[in-house]
This record gives C-alpha cells, structure tokens and sequence, in this order.
C-alpha cells in the first residue's frame, strides 16, 4: 500500500524558504530501521513519522544520521500537513505524543503555535575545541540539555560566521547554537539572529531550527527584561520564528507551505 509522503517547508509562508521537512502519513507503526532508511533516502534535516491514536498523533523524528528527542519544524510541519489534509478539524488542536512528552499545536490566523518545553542553557565553560572550532570569541557560552548555546558580539559576527565543521563535530552535543541580538536593517525587526550547526547529527547547518528556540528565548528574556521575542535564522534559506516564554514551557510560532505530495511505494 503505497504511503502519503509531503514535504513542507516550514518556518516560512513562501516556499523554497524556512526548513524542509518531511511528513510520512502511516497507518500502524513501523520499526525504526525503516523510518531510518526513509528519512535517509528523503535527505532532509528532519522527516517526520505520523502514527494516529485515540487521543492524537504518535510522532517520531528523524534525520539522515539519526531519531532526535525534540524537532521544532518537523512538528509544525506535522501540524499543517494534518489541517491541511483535513485529518483533524481546523479549530481542534493538533496533539502529538513524543519523546519530549506531550506537544500541542494550534493555528493562530496564518500561524501555527507549538507548545514546547523549555531548555534553559547553564553558564559553562566551553568544552575543549568550541572556540577555535567557531573561530570567533563568545560573550557567553552554556550548556541546554542538548545544545551549546554561544553569544557573539554582533549580528555580523553570526551571519559571517564559517565555522570549522570537522572540529565542531567532535564537541559532544547535539549542536552549537550561535546568535546575537538583531542590529541590521536586513534582519526585518527581529530582536535576535542565529544559526544551527549539528554537524554530529548529520546536519552541517539546518536553516531554521525550532527546538534551539526553546533555548534562544529563555537566553534572550532574560537579557531582554520580556517573554515575547522575535527571531530570524539567519541562514541561507532563512526563516522567522515567534517566541513566548511561560514558565517552563516556550511557545513557538510559525507559518508553513507544502511544496510536493507524493507516495512512498
């Protein structure tokens, strides 16, 4: 039986921006060497498994190397492929069982809104060869559960930044998140820029990254004095992400497009 595949570009309202993702529409679960060689033959940051039960969805994320505990625009992708698809009510909330717990999603206007946890990152010192791996010096580097998070001086520093890829993939974390706050015309109103490399899970850069935000926005609301903040991802592709921190919780906000329907055989 031949298996719904859409691929939608997320954190962004035109395609061919924000971050591709991949949501595979199963019927009953599959085992994870499968979903692995799936997500390894679509070669994208993320594919996403969708498993629907009572009470939601299951759903698993991985990325051509390996599963991830948390993806931030896997799940946005996940929720507008099931409103879009007509799977759930527009008006309902989309539910997905996860190994970061429960998420919910919900559609705000054009946004979607996801429920996050949040990753506060802890002052620490860099681990040996962070720095000379990014090549630029940090005002601030921490450890979130699964991220490094560095600050930069300025938001030139993030966007020139060409760190050395084959170094940062021996700093043992999932990645190394870099930002600054947001100083150019070019970064459109945002309050902070960053970038995501992971090249240990198998992704050099990722264009828009919505589980580092978990991280970004407690970092920035404390230095910011608020709980609502504005981000660009400043790669290539780009791509605008809203956050709002409560409590212990971050919600993320984001816009989605499909760009390909088709069917895994």
């Amino acid at each position: 039986m031949a298996i719904p595949l859409i691929q939608v570009d997320a954190f962004s309202e035109k395609p061919f921006r924000g971050n591709p993702a991949a949501v595979c529409l199963l019927e009953s679960a599959r085992d994870a060497r499968w979903m692995q060689d799936v997500a390894r033959e679509m070669n994208l940051s993320e594919t996403a498994f969708l498993v629907p039960r009572a009470d939601g969805h299951d759903l698993r994320w991985f990325t051509p190397a390996v599963e991830v505990d948390l993806c931030g625009h896997a799940t946005l992708a996940s929720a507008h492929v099931l409103w879009e698809e007509e799977r759930i009510a527009r008006d309902r909330p989309a539910r997905f069982h996860t190994r970061s717990g429960l998420l919910t999603c919900s559609l705000e206007g054009a946004w979607i809104e996801m429920d996050f946890p949040s990753h506060p990152a802890t002052e620490s010192p860099p681990p040996e060869g962070l720095v000379e791996a990014l090549g630029a010096r940090p005002l601030f580097v921490g450890r979130s559960r699964f991220d490094w998070l560095v600050e930069l001086a300025s938001e030139e520093e993030v966007r020139k930044l060409a760190p050395d890829l084959v170094r940062l993939k021996r700093v043992d974390a999932r990645g190394t998140i870099v930002t600054s706050r947001a100083s150019s015309s070019a970064a459109g109103g945002h309050d902070v820029v960053s970038r995501f490399f992971a090249p240990r899970a198998g992704i050099d850069e990722d264009p828009v990254t919505g589980s580092a935000h978990c991280t970004i926005a407690p970092y920035w609301s404390g230095k910011l004095g608020r709980d609502t903040i504005l981000g660009w991802q400043a790669s290539a592709r780009g791509g605008e992400v809203r956050m709002r921190v409560a409590g212990d919780r971050v919600v993320l906000g984001g816009r989605a497009v499909t760009v390909l329907r088709g069917e895994l055989l």
